[in-house]
């Protein structure tokens, strides 16, 4: 991952070009979601997590020094990630890796770093963070993508189309109710997310299995200040809430809300986005097309909805992610397995890179739609003879007729219709 928010030093994470590069890193995604799960911010934040526990802990009486607690303070950037990879080689242990790399530039305070936590206390409490964080980052995207489809609503809220069922045509819509089909379902997208990112809890200061035993022997079986510590750690981060039970780490189900709620996400844009380029095949609306863009290598005159296919591509692989934290979840074996960790460093990531991109290049379309009202006129008028026949229908029933008589319609009424001016002329007669 990216470290910071620099583009040039993602390219380079990325392993330049003689390397696989991560097309959600290096290509789509914006810099500051890539920033959010770098390995930059995940590793300043472990040690801001050993720096409130340190804190609480002395709170409550440990002995931990103020000049302890300085230094640590001032290396919470301080990170040597060349020697934390040469640890981790060593020792197989990302964490401990990350406690020997920061106790190396805090000697004074390396005795008290991560004192009485599990691994999943800087883990689990880091991924919600960056949950957090990266719905953040999210949920202003998707309201102003909802803000600049509803300014397109209202400004063709009036124009008549011809509405679909099946793709066959239907009765006429406007092309503003059609997009307001497309708000709502972005709006409870919007709902939703806001609510899981708000019940988001921490996993808090739980211990090894979740019963706060080492902390219990830290504070000599005073049960209070271990809660006290449980909660004072949950308020530094930010945080409403702490699960009362855990395991070793936070319940996995946490991991399949969030993703259920970003897959949902994902069939809502590739359901507009599949609208926008059926509706660019029959020439009545199209994404933005740049001066200077080319449709196609062969073929100059074709203005290819890319950008709705960039959508519609990305967004099958958002909600296909969701399968990987169900599968997780079951199969947490008791208090914790480890079998979670590589799956969730990949399938997390990818989840919210993916929905930035497609929020990201959705708002880009939806600033830009061009509509063509002339072609829709001439599509209603090939298909209005059909559709006025309903409303015939519909006269002939309130003057005593059956709505059922097929042959009446066929061999009296249909023959009506096939000339414009026929419709007119029966519409007019008819006072519809």
């Amino acid at each position: 991952m990216a470290e910071g928010g620099d583009r040039g030093g993602q390219q380079a994470a990325c392993g330049g070009h003689d390397s696989y590069r991560s097309p959600l890193a290096c290509r789509y995604a914006s810099p500051e979601m890539c920033f959010v799960f770098s390995e930059r911010y995940k590793f300043r934040t472990w040690r801001q997590l050993w720096l409130w526990l340190a804190e609480a802990e002395q709170t409550l009486g440990l002995p931990i020094t103020d000049e302890q607690i300085q230094e640590m303070k001032s290396n919470l950037d301080n990170i040597d990630f060349k020697m934390a990879a040469e640890e981790e080689k060593q020792l197989r242990h990302d964490v401990m890796a990350h406690v020997h790399t920061f106790g190396h530039c805090c000697p004074k305070a390396a005795a008290i770093i991560h004192l009485g936590a599990t691994s999943c206390y800087v883990g689990d409490n880091t991924d919600l963070i960056i949950l957090r964080n990266a719905f953040d980052l999210l949920l202003p995207k998707l309201a102003r993508v909802i803000s600049r489809l509803a300014d397109f609503a209202k400004e063709r809220a009036d124009l008549p189309t011809l509405g679909f069922t099946h793709f066959q045509p239907a009765q006429l819509t406007t092309v503003g109710k059609r997009c307001c089909l497309w708000i709502q379902d972005l709006c409870m997208d919007l709902q939703n997310l806001k609510r899981v990112r708000d019940d988001l809890r921490f996993r808090g200061v739980k211990g090894t299995t979740g019963t706060q035993a080492s902390f219990l022997q830290l504070f000599e079986g005073d049960d209070q200040k271990v809660e006290q510590l449980d909660k004072m750690v949950t308020e530094k981060a930010g945080f409403k809430r702490a699960f009362i039970i855990t395991g070793q780490t936070y319940t996995r189900k946490v991991d399949i809300e969030v993703l259920s709620l970003l897959a949902s996400l994902g069939a809502s844009v590739h359901k507009i986005c599949t609208d926008i380029r059926l509706l660019a095949n029959l020439k009545e609306m199209e994404e933005p097309f740049e001066k200077q863009q080319i449709g196609s290598s062969a073929m100059p005159y074709k203005r290819n909805p890319m950008r709705s296919e960039r959508c519609c591509s990305l967004a099958r692989h958002l909600m296909t992610l969701i399968m990987d934290p169900l599968q997780t979840a079951s199969v947490q074996w008791f208090e914790r397995t480890l079998d979670d960790s590589a799956n969730r460093r990949i399938c997390l990531a990818e989840a919210f890179l993916t929905a930035d991109t497609i929020l990201n290049t959705l708002q880009n379309i939806s600033e830009g739609l061009v509509v063509y009202p002339k072609v829709i006129e001439r599509r209603i008028r090939q298909e209005l003879p059909f559709m006025a026949t309903e409303n015939i229908i519909m006269a002939m029933v309130k003057a005593g007729g059956n709505r059922q008589v097929q042959r009446f319609l066929e061999e009296e009424v249909y023959p009506l219709l096939k000339p414009y001016e026929s419709v007119m002329k029966v519409k007019a007669e008819l006072r519809l």
